[in-house]
């Protein structure tokens, strides 16, 4: 069954390349292809396109499909193009000539565009809630190790004292930067595409609030025309937003496997979480790190990937749109596979205590030389001249302790000031108002 079909047929090799790979990708557009029927026959019957009689069944119907999808026992039958007809396909059998009706007043364009944003919205709720959790972990690192000294780099030199509550801290606040992205991206799919039809709207009165409302969306995409344009914008922005999280979870798994080698030898893992030589007994790999550098490489290639299937296309809608859920669709797991690893085993690291008594280090300290110089009233270029002859010379010594105490350094992480920002975020995503309006849809 095709929604489009009328009494011609289509060459099997035009339908199997052209249907790819939609019946596998569309199972995760099932209950939301649903909860927009749901919306949709509302609409319908309040501008008098379904009798009151034919919504009652329709809504009950479509509530037992959506059970059906919840309980894994929906699928795609052999013969039908994709989960929008075999929806309807299903309805009909149940219901009759009422399941032919509807359609009225959409087009697959726009109930793609509904599904997909509708799937976007959860898939972004899902790894939001994710990232917060991950989040808490690194805060509570942080505060953990905060007294644990650790030398900083700049051009992979040593450059300055740092700390393992300053490496740890640092990263919850990358995530904090990540869900802004995240919250934009959300913020773009949570409008309301329905009612675009083809992209230039309907000739039928349709009341395009209503369904909006019933939705849970913030608004709705008003432009009939721009509605169809999101096509492929809200698929880059999401993808934007991922592959923000991506670079931060890349970058640490990156400062992970430095700091596990005998090199630097900063950190090590309990051996139930390494992996082995087939030669080398001594061996003991990152392997899970790697893995997380890599799949975070990969997916902050996406961006990229996305702009250049969109790149040359004018306005409306074309079948290459199609494929861009073959690019989005696994990043979303991918994604929080890599976030629920780094959860699971940052808490299991053995931080090395004393690093900086290694000599190697004493110069890390040659800044707070040169500052504590200037504190007893020393010009700051003569302070560095006499630092830096002191070194050359043998004769440096550091400074008993670090005494750094301005906001977001050693001795001041202000990670509550952090983790404020964080809960402000989080709370304009209004996940609530879309629960809320799932919940009165399937009543």
């Amino acid at each position: 069954m095709k929604l489009w079909q009328k009494n011609t047929g289509v060459a099997k090799e035009i339908e199997r390349f052209t249907i790819g790979k939609d019946p596998e990708l569309d199972t995760e557009l099932a209950a939301f292809d649903v909860l927009g029927s749901l919306a949709h026959t509302r609409m319908l019957q309040s501008i008098n396109l379904l009798s009151a009689a034919e919504l009652e069944v329709l809504q009950h119907e479509l509530k037992a499909i959506y059970k059906s999808i919840e309980a894994g026992d929906f699928a795609i039958e052999p013969g039908v193009e994709d989960i929008h007809s075999q929806v309807e396909l299903e309805l009909t059998r149940r219901v009759g000539e009422a399941g032919k009706k509807i359609h009225s007043g959409r087009s697959r364009n726009d109930q793609v565009l509904l599904d997909l944003k509708l799937y976007f919205r959860y898939q972004l709720q899902q790894t939001v809630e994710q990232v917060a959790g991950f989040f808490e972990v690194l805060q509570q690192l942080s505060e953990q190790h905060k007294a644990v000294l650790l030398p900083g780099y700049t051009h992979l030199q040593v450059a300055m004292p740092s700390s393992f509550g300053l490496w740890f801290g640092a990263y919850a606040e990358s995530l904090v930067d990540d869900v802004q992205l995240l919250l934009a991206a959300y913020k773009i799919v949570d409008k309301n595409p329905l009612g675009s039809a083809a992209g230039y709207g309907s000739s039928f009165p349709l009341n395009r609030q209503m369904t909006t409302d019933l939705l849970g969306f913030e608004s709705m995409n008003y432009n009939v025309v721009y509605a169809q344009m999101g096509r492929g914008k809200s698929e880059k922005v999401v993808s934007i937003g991922l592959a923000s999280v991506a670079a931060t979870l890349a970058k640490m798994a990156m400062d992970l496997c430095l700091y596990m080698s005998q090199n630097f030898s900063f950190i090590a893992l309990p051996d139930t979480l390494t992996t082995g030589s087939s030669i080398m007994p001594h061996k003991k790999n990152p392997d899970v790190f790697e893995l997380v550098r890599g799949k975070c490489n990969k997916l902050q290639a996406l961006p990229t990937e996305i702009s250049m299937l969109l790149i040359n296309l004018p306005s409306g809608y074309h079948r290459e749109l199609q494929v861009l859920k073959e690019a989005l669709f696994p990043a979303f797991k991918e994604l929080r596979d890599c976030l629920d690893i780094m959860a699971y085993m940052l808490p299991q690291l053995q931080v090395k205590e004393n690093i900086l008594a290694d000599e190697k280090y004493k110069y890390l300290f040659s800044v707070d030389a040169v500052n504590a110089n200037v504190l007893e009233g020393m010009p700051f270029r003569d302070a560095y001249k006499a630092v830096g002859e002191s070194i050359e010379k043998g004769s440096f010594t550091a400074p008993a302790a670090v005494t750094h105490t301005h906001e977001g350094s050693i001795g001041n992480l202000c990670n509550a000031q952090i983790a404020d920002q964080m809960a402000a975020l989080l709370q304009q995503f209004n996940f609530g108002r879309v629960a809320d309006a799932y919940a009165k849809l399937l009543a």
